[in-house]
């Protein structure tokens, strides 16, 4: 779905030459273009052959229907710009383009136009401060979510993707591309692990200043109703993916004006990321046996229902600080979302961020 929506606009900027005309389908020769390059063969193939099965697109790749430069070549070959990609004739189901259009035109409807709070925005990115209970895109029984919206709101837009993911109930720092040079060039960051993301997480407890490094792997997994989790694994586990956050404790906080009076101590942390698993946050704590206060999936469920009776309604989770390279011009950037008002009756002051570091790879607790 999201796929459709974004062709829709790269598709216009791409010159498509058709080397013979007619009924049938024809052999096409397309130029990548500069926001095409460096993505992979297989997802560049599959915005141009709209309504062509996955498995038929790497079929004709493996039988080197599909040539680069008029060279052989793999699902995972790098196109660039200038590059000249063959297409072989390939006859699109017409009941598949209907219902691909059919798909876009719901999501379109169901996607009302939205702004979000900017933190920056330039040629090639915006920073937003993403509100929770919003999920960043559709799926898994979300009609829409940040990403559909801002292209609603902004429909001369060429391009708008999303950089990383938040968890539809985490705020804070939200990256979205608008070329897809920028797009590439962000996310080789995030996998490199180059990119410095500090969240703050309040726990049920007073956590241990010394407990500052959390080394544990992570496996994902599908409960028996099918919802997805995480859960600390051994060392050895095959399954394990290596994970590590780092914690520093900002304040030690009694509780906000209503907190039921059996509520214990709880501790505001400053987390950095250091790998981007999916819950990595939330499992690591509560895994310490310090809850996110508000986590409806790894939290003290107990807890949690004191505190909606007291009127506080969602998990303390705030992306709060994120340093990256400016994909362009190579300048270090800092943008921080500063806590939304439904947690500062919480905390004594507003957490302020320290300056920038010599790299934004340098950790806040070396």
């Amino acid at each position: 779905m999201k796929h459709i929506i974004e062709a829709g606009s790269v598709d216009r900027e791409t010159r498509v030459q058709p080397v013979a005309s007619g009924a049938l389908p024809q052999v096409t020769q397309i130029t990548v273009d500069e926001e095409s390059s460096g993505q992979r063969l297989d997802n560049f193939l599959m915005r141009h052959l709209k309504g062509v099965p996955k498995t038929h697109v790497y079929r004709i790749i493996r039988s080197a229907e599909v040539r680069v430069n008029k060279g052989r070549v793999s699902a995972d070959t790098r196109v660039q710009t200038g590059d000249i990609v063959r297409l072989p004739p390939v006859r699109v189901s017409q009941s598949m383009v209907e219902k691909e259009q059919a798909m876009a035109e719901r999501v379109a409807s169901a996607a009302p136009a939205r702004q979000f709070p900017i933190l920056f925005e330039d040629d090639e990115l915006i920073a937003i401060d993403k509100p929770a209970g919003v999920a960043v895109h559709g799926g898994s029984g979300v009609s829409f979510g940040v990403i559909e919206q801002l292209r609603m709101a902004r429909p001369g837009a060429p391009f708008l993707e999303l950089v990383h993911r938040l968890d539809r109930d985490t705020s804070g720092v939200l990256l979205v591309a608008k070329k897809r040079s920028a797009l590439k060039a962000l996310q080789d960051q995030f996998r490199g692990r180059e990119t410095g993301k500090t969240y703050l997480a309040l726990v049920a407890g007073t956590w241990p200043a010394n407990k500052k490094v959390l080394d544990k792997p992570l496996h994902k997994y599908l409960d028996a109703a099918g919802e997805r989790r995480v859960k600390v694994v051994s060392r050895d586990d095959p399954d394990g993916m290596k994970s590590v956050t780092l914690v520093k404790v900002s304040q030690s906080v009694i509780g906000p004006p209503g907190a039921p009076a059996s509520a214990p101590p709880f501790s505001l942390l400053e987390v950095t990321i250091k790998t981007g698993r999916t819950h990595q946050i939330r499992v690591h704590l509560a895994s310490e046996g310090f809850p996110i206060v508000g986590d409806d999936k790894y939290g003290d469920f107990e807890l949690n229902k004191a505190l909606h009776k007291s009127g506080f309604k969602r998990m303390f989770l705030h992306a709060w600080r994120l340093c990256l390279v400016h994909p362009r011009t190579k300048q270090e950037l800092v943008f921080t979302a500063v806590l939304p008002p439904e947690l500062m009756p919480w905390l004594k002051s507003q957490p302020v961020a320290p300056a920038i570091p010599h790299s934004p790879t340098e950790s806040l607790h070396d």
